[in-house]
């Protein structure tokens, strides 16, 4: 594995700053946020004396830092006419972007979401939006009675589901148990969508081609995971550390998945989002969390659109590959 890829940079290639219409979808997501840059620029021009050279040097310098930031642009055209699509934690965030993507593309989405009050409120945004179907079904990945019940009413309502994208997750929540005993992080980012998926693979089967898709994080490199430990109970415990062996199993799981349904029409995906400004950071301590929920975007982080392309890319145009890591 390369360096590149290590890093979930394989969309950086020379085509990447070459694509037009990558551009043009940049330019739509981000010229709020370069809106600011201008003006900062400009001010800075004004109060500094600055040289029109050096203004340029400012405005090119900000395009390719941002343009960098903002990761791979999913470009696609791809209709999804027909499909049912479930997606988790999709009230919010990048979950929320992807589910209106694909609506726009012709899918019914079947949002999975514990607070179903606020799912309603963004599935009447999206329908309004794209004309789509949205299903709301209630789900709480910390419970397994819960994941059960949402699998039940899905297998009930729906013949065929043609991809199931694991996309909710918690980070640096402070240390406490699920109702079945598990730690909050391992068992809500890893077990819930592990067991989920598990129940939905015989309708993922049926409805071949299908597609499941595991958000994870570039964080699983410091992960550590032991089996003799899986709930984390040994030691001091440490949040970043049960995020990171979190997203780690994701990434195994995806693996070992894929052996399971080798020779089948089933794509199975895990992801890196890259750094998005989403309501993720919501555990970090004050002010950390005003920064990342709020004003981080400005410097390093993707808007939560941006984060949602590859999320995106793998539901539409992606092949699986010999890695599962996108």
């Amino acid at each position: 594995m390369t360096v590149q890829e290590k890093l979930g940079l394989k969309w950086l290639t020379p085509e990447y700053f070459l694509d037009k219409a990558a551009w043009e979808k940049f330019f739509k997501f981000e010229k709020d946020i370069l809106s600011v840059w201008a003006v900062i620029i400009l001010v800075t021009g004004v109060f500094f004396d600055t040289s029109i050279r050096t203004s340029m040097f400012y405005v090119i310098s900000v395009l390719l830092v941002r343009r960098i930031v903002a990761g791979g642009i999913c470009t696609s055209t791809k209709r999804l006419d027909g499909q049912n699509i479930i997606i988790t934690g999709c009230n919010t965030g990048i979950g929320k972007e992807t589910a209106l993507d694909l609506s726009a593309r012709g899918a019914k989405i079947i949002m999975a979401c514990r607070d179903t009050k606020k799912a309603e409120k963004v599935a009447a945004f999206i329908s309004k939006e794209t004309g789509g179907e949205i299903d709301v079904i209630q789900m709480d990945l910390s419970s397994l009675a819960s994941i059960r019940e949402f699998a039940k009413q899905v297998k009930e309502k729906y013949s065929h589901i043609h991809q199931l994208i694991n996309n909710a997750g918690i980070m640096l929540a402070l240390k406490s148990k699920t109702e079945d005993g598990f730690d909050i992080t391992m068992g809500t980012n890893h077990l819930g969508p592990f067991y989920l998926t598990h129940l939905l693979l015989p309708l993922l089967r049926h409805s071949e081609p299908a597609r499941i898709i595991n958000v994870s994080s570039l964080m699983h490199w410091s992960g550590k995971l032991d089996f003799e430990d899986f709930n984390l109970e040994k030691g001091d415990y440490n949040r970043m550390t049960a995020y990171s062996t979190s997203k780690l199993a994701n990434i195994i799981f995806t693996r070992q998945l894929a052996k399971e349904v080798n020779g089948s029409n089933i794509q199975v995906f895990s992801l890196h989002p890259g750094s998005v400004q989403s309501e993720i950071g919501r555990n970090l301590p004050y002010p950390m969390n005003l920064l990342a929920n709020n004003g981080n975007q400005l410097f390093f982080s993707k808007s939560t659109v941006e984060g949602a392309q590859t999320s995106v890319y793998c539901a539409t145009e992606a092949v699986q590959d010999d890695l599962f890591y996108y």
